[in-house]
Order: C-alpha cells, then structure tokens, then sequence
C-alpha cells in the first residue's frame, strides 16, 4: 500500500478536558482506556488519562474524537516509529 507523503492540516481541539478532536492523523499506534499514542504528521502524540474511549476514527481524513477524562498530551518524534513500518492494525491482522 502506498503511503501519502503529503502534509494534512493539524489541529487539536478539546473541550473540558473530556472531549478530543484532531486532525492530521496518520495512524493509531496504540490505544487503551488509559493512554492513546497517535502519528500526527507533527510527531508522535501521547494522550493520558482515565475512561478514554476513540468515538470516532477516519484514517482517510486523518481524523479522530476521544472521549474521557484528559490529564495530559504530549508531542515526540515519530522518526523510530515511522522506520519500524508497522501500524497497530497491520499488527492486529497478521
């Protein structure tokens, strides 16, 4: 599968620290109800919290809506992850 070099819009919104918004995705490394890692075209993003819980996920827009208790976000490089070539679904469907 061909993989898009182009660079989708980024934009994070959150509102009350309970629900999530954000574009310019392009993958989901992991997730769980306490953490969600994305690779955002801006780096690797890393959500923490309680009761999380993906509402809505679009991977051919580069979109996805969390729900729960957000406690923090933080952004890292994604280079390592992105040379290791393997998504959380490819994973899953071996």
């Amino acid at each position: 599968m061909e993989e898009k070099t182009g660079i989708r819009p980024h934009r994070l919104m959150m509102h009350n620290r309970s629900a999530l918004s954000v574009t310019g995705i392009r993958d989901v490394v992991s997730f769980d109800e306490n953490q969600v890692i994305l690779d955002t075209d801006m780096g690797l993003l890393t959500m923490k919290g309680k009761d999380l819980h993906v509402s809505r996920l679009t991977l051919e827009k580069g979109e996805v809506d969390i729900d729960g208790s957000v406690d923090s976000l933080a952004y890292s490089s994604n280079e390592a992850y992105r040379k290791s070539g393997e998504s959380l679904f490819s994973r899953l469907f071996r």
